[in-house]
């Protein structure tokens, strides 16, 4: 039983199914874990259900994100004792006098509010807080891919493969994930890490991406999978993944937990 079962019909069923759609593709040998916005404006300050924090921060996605934290944490912890390079994506603080908001501004009518949050919302959560060692993009529209040089880092790890995880599910993920596909990195979406507000877009999306444009993983099997990797896969193209892993980034926000 998959979490998208219940928003299929037997017709849908029965299409998907007889046309060959939602074959297993396997992971990569070459994989990078890629972090999609796990930041304040979408996961909020603190756990609390989504209609409270939608109050306060107009994107977050609730309980359901600070839940999946917890994933993302372990599967960017393997990643980082398997010298796996992590990669890491967020906004852009918007500009004051909000000429780069371009069509965000015409879907949104809090839009305005992000201006409030310069700085701060953008900030990646602390719990899965980026190391010295990690490459963290910034971005201004949903793909990770769009006007970024995540393809040009991917080219020079070599890299054949992408593990997947963070938010919305519906938006930036699915933009990145067939954006990956289309340049025919393996996908690979874990599950438990990725999250959306919405939770029919959450699970239909899943859905959607499985049959056509990325394997959807468990945790524990993405954590099965890294495990047998070899550990000096990438240390020639990033030297400094031989080395201990340091501490986190610097945040500027780091009561947010809290507040």
């Amino acid at each position: 039983m998959r979490g998208w079962d219940e928003f299929l019909t037997e017709r849908d069923r029965a299409v998907f199914g007889g046309a060959g759609y939602g074959k297993r593709a396997g992971f990569g040998e070459r994989p990078v874990v890629l972090v999609i916005d796990v930041n304040y404006n979408f996961c909020g300050d603190k756990p609390e259900p989504i209609l409270e924090s939608i109050k306060r921060w107009h994107n977050s996605c609730g309980e359901e994100a600070w839940v999946a934290i917890e994933k993302i944490k372990q599967l960017v912890d393997a990643a980082h004792e398997r010298r796996i390079p992590v990669i890491y994506s967020t906004g852009c603080d918007p500009r004051p006098d909000r000429f780069d908001a371009g069509r965000w501004a015409d879907k949104n009518s809090r839009r305005g509010e992000d201006l409030e949050r310069r700085g701060i919302g953008n900030e990646i959560v602390p719990p899965i807080a980026p190391k010295q060692r990690d490459i963290v993009i910034r971005k201004g529209k949903p793909s990770v891919f769009f006007g970024t040089l995540l393809a040009s880092y991917l080219t020079d790890l070599r890299a054949d493969s992408i593990v997947a995880c963070g938010t919305t599910t519906s938006g930036c993920v699915r933009a990145t994930v067939i954006d990956g596909f289309s340049y025919n990195y393996r996908m690979s979406l874990v599950e438990e890490c990725t999250f959306d507000r919405g939770q029919a877009s959450h699970s239909i999306n899943l859905f959607d991406m499985s049959q056509k444009y990325s394997d959807i993983v468990s945790l524990e099997e993405t954590l099965a999978y890294m495990q047998q990797l070899p550990d000096d896969l990438f240390t020639e193209q990033m030297p400094g993944l031989a080395e201990p892993v340091e501490q986190d980034v610097e945040h500027t926000l780091s009561e947010a937990h809290s507040a």
